[in-house]
């Protein structure tokens, strides 16, 4: 049996006429940028995740940039400050964070490959003015000792939602656990538009206003510039797509959730180590990261056994050569996982038959 990684054709062929209707709703209304579509979704959007305001916007990536690029116009950060961030990330969330001129600090992760919060405290300096977690794979970071690490010393607290829409911690949505959160919905994103596109929730009146100024030139008022913004618009169109598909975002979790406990209870093997969830958390499985020590004779073995896999990711940040600077450091628990982790097929179309082969395949693994 051949079981794709991700298979998103099938995915938006489940709601291909709605989605066809709301691409003909958003063509016959005659205005495309920043209209109705946009403002009913960032409504529908603020209230799923439990926040006062949602800012769409062009990207994952440039929603972290603008709440960054916001603090900096609100006077809350200066040019070189620093952000504690996870080092086991993806490169946008370190990318934001030098886009504006600010100084990342890495930290390593937890046994749930997020922010390990217990390391955050000894990396705060007088230039500490945000921890910037992940909510790595679709579970949430350990926010209830990050946020306390983060009021003991009056930092900001923004989430890089980009994997986890709709995960909880403690019974709140990812999303709503930090000052500001940015979320991309990008196509293989849990909750996934048809194109590129993001958002940031935030209870915060003065930053969402500054916000939807940054996204749409630095402007309120057509010719009235505020700021030096950018041109970061959610598009009518991907607004209009994206209510089709929020309303099936928790039967869709559901079902990643059913085959993440799948996993969990029938993949038995010595040389496969299986995902950590972390106390107080209800993960939304984005993806379903094992680690291997012989990861490259894992994913072989599995290929062979029709099983479409991924690596996320091979290289750390540190190790990139867009930030060679950095490349003598050491991060010897991020280099680990980077080294070993490999993603199986997870997704809201996967049958059952496609599941048990998954398992069956390692389980059948003669190891290395």
């Amino acid at each position: 049996m051949s079981v794709p990684f991700l298979d998103l054709l099938a995915i938006n062929a489940r709601d291909r006429a709605a989605l066809i209707a709301a691409f003909t709703r958003v063509v016959d209304s005659g205005w495309y940028v920043l209209g109705k579509e946009v403002e009913a979704f960032e409504r529908e959007y603020a209230a799923y995740c439990g926040t006062k305001h949602c800012v769409g916007v062009g990207n994952g990536l440039e929603a972290l940039v603008l709440i960054l690029r916001a603090w900096l116009e609100l006077g809350a950060m200066r040019l070189g400050d620093e952000v504690i961030v996870p080092a086991n990330t993806y490169i946008a969330t370190i990318l934001a964070i030098t886009e504006n001129g600010l100084t990342p600090v890495l930290v390593e992760p937890d046994a749930t490959c997020n922010l390990d919060a217990a390391l955050i405290e000894r990396h705060v300096s007088p230039r500490t003015r945000a921890i910037l977690p992940v909510h790595l794979y679709g579970q949430t970071a350990d926010m209830s000792a990050i946020n306390a690490v983060a009021r003991k010393h009056g930092l900001k607290v923004i989430e890089d939602c980009a994997q986890a829409h709709g995960a909880l911690h403690a019974g709140v949505r990812a999303g709503a656990l930090g000052d500001a959160a940015g979320h991309s919905f990008f196509p293989s994103k849990n909750l996934g538009a048809l194109g590129d596109a993001g958002a940031v929730t935030t209870n915060d009146d003065a930053l969402a206003n500054a916000l939807r100024a940054l996204r749409n030139y630095g402007s309120h008022r057509k010719y009235e510039n505020l700021y030096k913004g950018v041109n970061s618009r959610l598009d009518e169109l991907q607004a209009a797509l994206l209510r089709v598909k929020l309303p099936r975002i928790d039967a869709d979790n559901q079902r990643r959730c059913d085959i993440a406990t799948q996993y969990l209870r029938e993949i038995h093997h010595a040389q496969i180590t299986l995902p950590v969830v972390g106390a107080n958390n209800a993960p939304v499985w984005h993806v379903f990261v094992v680690r291997s020590a012989a990861r490259e004779v894992l994913q072989k073995h599995l290929h062979e056994c029709g099983i479409a896999t991924l690596i996320h990711y091979p290289l750390p940040p540190h190790q990139q050569a867009a930030y060679r600077e950095w490349n003598d450091r050491s991060y010897p628990i991020t280099e680990a996982i980077h080294q070993e982790v490999l993603s199986l097929p997870i997704s809201p179309v996967m049958d059952e038959a496609q599941v048990r082969a998954v398992i069956a395949a390692c389980n059948a693994w003669p190891g290395a």
